[in-house]
């Protein structure tokens, strides 16, 4: 359930872009009603009509979430706020500039983030964040608590590498399937990968 709510801007995004690619028009006339005169160089509003609704979809996406979390009483985690800051500067960028760049940039941008905060907690302030949040639910030396930290921080560096070198490299379309099939494939097989690990350390745990 958390995933798909961790997914949920994400979802919204490629749905929002998708349909825009189907009915141009319709997005180009809904996007002109939304923003009016925010921006310069309109005449391009039309051509770029997919990405802009997809980011300011996104945007309100996360703002939405932020907001029902607070509303229901609820902690609002650290990530989703880093994630709501970034998403509010590079997508408002964005739209305001009619630049698809920025929002590009943004999974990177958010991908090393996450591994600057967990660098950060584990050698600045000697919390080990990946164990804070696991640690009730397994039981691992210390030495495998790090291993898992910076594994988590190799991955958001090469991750952020990757959505550079798709957006960059490859058309626009194929960076938004990338942003949801890719990534989410990716990070599935990661977290299948730690876990397949982790388990041999649990049951080597089990055996002492």
């Amino acid at each position: 359930m958390k995933l798909l709510f961790d997914l949920f801007p994400v979802l919204l995004f490629f749905v929002a872009y998708a349909g825009a690619k189907r009915v141009p028009e319709a997005a180009t006339g809904l996007l002109a009603t939304l923003l009016g005169s925010v921006g310069a160089d309109d005449h391009v509003l039309a051509s770029q009509a997919p990405i802009l609704l997809a980011t300011l979809v996104a945007i309100l996406a996360t703002v939405g979430q932020v907001g029902w979390l607070i509303g229901r009483g609820k902690k609002v985690d650290r990530m989703l706020w880093i994630s709501l800051a970034i998403i509010v500067v590079m997508g408002g960028a964005t739209i305001v500039l009619r630049d698809p760049t920025f929002i590009m940039w943004k999974p990177t941008v958010l991908y090393w983030a996450f591994a600057i905060v967990l660098l950060a907690a584990e050698f600045a302030f000697g919390k080990n964040l990946i164990r804070a949040m696991m640690e009730q639910q397994i039981s691992l030396p210390a030495p495998v608590w790090t291993w898992l930290n910076l594994s988590w921080v190799t991955f958001f560096l090469l991750m952020g590498v990757l959505n550079l070198y798709v957006a960059f490299n490859f058309s626009e379309e194929t960076w938004v399937n990338f942003k949801l099939f890719g990534g989410v494939g990716l990070m599935l097989v990661f977290v299948l990968a730690q876990g397949l690990f982790l388990s041999r350390h649990v049951e080597s745990q089990e055996r002492k």
